[in-house]
């Protein structure tokens, strides 16, 4: 019923989305190199990662005289539009477990675009001075955290895979609150000024780890899965659309180390930012080497 009810939400969007889209048509404007001059990139709500990786290549691309257009919608619209070419691609999808019922259900009519990132992995996580190292603990414990989990978006892969950690370990007692990743580290963050234990849902990479005190609690039972595997997923007439990009998207790699220096300088300063153009360009005059071989 969830998911029935997630699809159908998602078709609404989509439907709607599809009035304006443009990114199939035979009239496309094109680029020398042969790709359609337009690309929709969708990212996902409150992912940071993959709002870093999206305004890395919108930058990049843009340089190179494409029109980059981002996108934020929730993760079964994003699949939905990937699925009937309203999206032209998304860069964080994680497999094998986070977002298989997505890939499952839409996997069909898109692309598979490859890994950039192998170190992807989805926790409980709680301050590293909380009395619980693991989450066999936590329903004997479920007190000293306020008898509730912080989550994110609902319809997250990572929300799913704690309503059956919940279920697996028997935390149904606590109180699983979902709004968004926003809301979830505004929580974080004033637990860990007010030196409170805090359970939040949380996956690496991310630059929390490196803002705040936490540690995830072991997962005995497996529920979250090993590390994960990022993948970019394009539109199911991508390769067609865009026969140069596909190949550059194919080679792109990010190890956890340069995905943490862009997202810190991203997200991590203290103050907010309405556009990230500015910060992504200096850090690409930092890191020129490895950007000019994105598109080479």
């Amino acid at each position: 019923m969830k998911n029935r009810f997630r699809t159908l939400a998602a078709i609404v969007v989509v439907g709607m989305l599809g009035l304006t889209a443009c990114s199939g048509t035979a009239d496309a404007a094109k680029l020398d190199n042969g790709d359609n001059k337009d690309l929709n990139i969708a990212v996902f709500n409150g992912w940071d990662e993959d709002t870093a990786a999206s305004e890395l290549w919108k930058a990049v691309l843009e340089d190179k005289g494409y029109n980059v257009k981002l996108t934020y919608a929730d993760t079964a619209p994003v699949y939905l539009g990937l699925s009937t070419d309203d999206y032209d691609l998304v860069l964080d999808t994680w497999l094998p477990n986070t977002h298989k019922t997505y890939i499952e259900q839409y996997g069909a009519d898109m692309t598979d675009l490859g890994v950039w990132n192998e170190d992807a992995q989805n926790a409980i996580a709680v301050n590293k001075d909380a009395p619980i190292d693991s989450l066999d603990e936590l329903a004997a414990n479920a007190d000293k955290f306020g008898n509730k989990i912080v989550g994110i978006e609902p319809s997250a892969g990572l929300t799913e895979l704690t309503e059956k950690a919940i279920k697996a370990y028997g935390l149904e007692k606590m109180d699983f609150v979902t709004s968004s990743t926003p809301a979830m580290l505004s929580e974080l963050t004033a637990a860990t000024n007010a030196k409170e234990n805090i359970a939040v849902t949380l996956w690496s990479p991310h630059w929390a780890y490196d803002a705040f005190p936490v540690k995830n609690l072991k997962d005995p039972k497996n529920i979250f899965g090993d590390s994960e595997g990022i993948h970019s997923f394009g539109s199911k007439s991508f390769e067609k659309n865009f026969p140069t990009l596909s190949g550059w998207i194919k080679g792109f790699k990010m190890d956890s180390d340069k995905l943490f220096s862009l997202e810190n300088v991203m997200f991590n300063t203290g103050t907010t930012v309405d556009d990230y153009a500015p910060i992504v360009k200096k850090w690409m005059s930092e890191n020129k080497d490895y950007v000019d071989e994105l598109s080479s």
